[in-house]
């Protein structure tokens, strides 16, 4: 039974890599469409509802689509700089999913619709890529 279970475990270690591959393309992906849905710039919603400053909201909607593609892009990069650009850009991801629920989402803190939604999720996504960066 031990040999089958080492067996079944060796054979799931090919493909580590990727699930990590794939976690990425979906948060990087999901960066990419947040961030492009608040153009043209500077995005009038973030504006008018959560009263942010033009070159504020602006910046919000470059650093979405910034980071989904750097993190993306930083997986072929198999070095210290890619890296960095992982860590980088999970760092990216806590900082604005953290500001966006203390902006947009204080009613959610630890309610059913915090667990059920997307952002909990690229929370969680970013605070992976933040310790693990490119590691496998």
């Amino acid at each position: 039974m031990n040999h089958l279970i080492t067996k079944f475990n060796n054979f799931f270690l090919n493909f580590e890599a990727i699930g990590s591959l794939l976690l990425r393309l979906a948060v990087g992906t999901a960066f990419i469409i947040y961030g492009f849905g608040k153009f043209p710039l500077p995005p009038e919603g973030l504006i008018e509802y959560f009263d942010l400053s033009p070159f504020l909201a602006s910046l919000v909607a470059i650093s979405e689509v910034s980071t989904g593609i750097i993190l993306i892009i930083a997986n072929f990069i198999k070095n210290p700089i890619g890296h960095t650009l992982t860590r980088l850009a999970g760092l990216n991801i806590v900082i604005l999913m953290i500001c966006i629920f203390a902006v947009a989402h204080r009613d959610w803190f630890i309610t059913k619709q915090l667990f059920t939604s997307v952002q909990i999720f690229l929370l969680i996504g970013g605070f992976y890529f933040l310790i693990k960066g490119n590691k496998i």
